[in-house]
């Protein structure tokens, strides 16, 4: 039964609404990249292509031993970024959903379902900050790349990630004080 608040009455929860509706919006936006890799299958296969293969990095550059050229080795590492986006995508829009639902909660249940939300932050980090900077800017230079370059996407997602997560370890202060 929805209704809206009458003159002078607060809304129950907020900020655990809000890290619902967060956690939910990041595994909504999983689920989007995740169907973008599987509906444009070979576009995003090209770009891990050229990532690992560091062919349009800078000419003559010392680190090309590093340089991944093996077909299938592509295969599995673009494979490997699907499935890490999935599995955020669920834990992001099944973590939303389970706070949702015990947002009028005790404390202890609702920080509970917190853990959805750690693995999910977690996971995305993993992806974003480890898979996208740390290993393809900097191990094979894909900074270096004028065309197949997502480290200036990837480095925002990875901050709001750990934004988020932090936002989602807040506790409610009338909350756990009441009980």
């Amino acid at each position: 039964r929805s209704r809206v608040l009458a003159k002078g009455e607060e809304m129950k929860h907020p900020l655990r609404l809000l890290q619902a509706f967060t956690l939910f919006s990041a595994g909504l936006y999983g689920l989007f990249v995740l169907m973008g890799n599987l509906m444009d299958y070979d576009s995003n296969y090209q770009f891990v292509k050229h990532v690992l293969s560091m062919d349009t990095t800078f000419e003559g550059n010392a680190l090309m031993w590093r340089a991944i050229t093996i077909p299938w080795m592509w295969t599995v590492g673009y494979i490997g970024i699907i499935l890490a986006e999935a599995v955020f995508a669920a834990l992001g829009l099944i973590g939303g959903i389970k706070l949702f639902l015990r947002r009028d909660a005790d404390a202890a249940t609702f920080n509970r379902a917190k853990s959805w939300g750690y693995g999910a932050y977690g996971v995305g980090f993993l992806i974003w900050f480890i898979g996208f900077i740390v290993i393809g800017s900097e191990w094979f230079a894909m900074w270096q790349s004028s065309t197949w370059n997502g480290k200036d996407t990837a480095m925002p997602l990875a901050i709001l990630w750990a934004g988020f997560a932090v936002l989602l370890a807040l506790s409610d202060p009338v909350t756990e004080k009441d009980e």
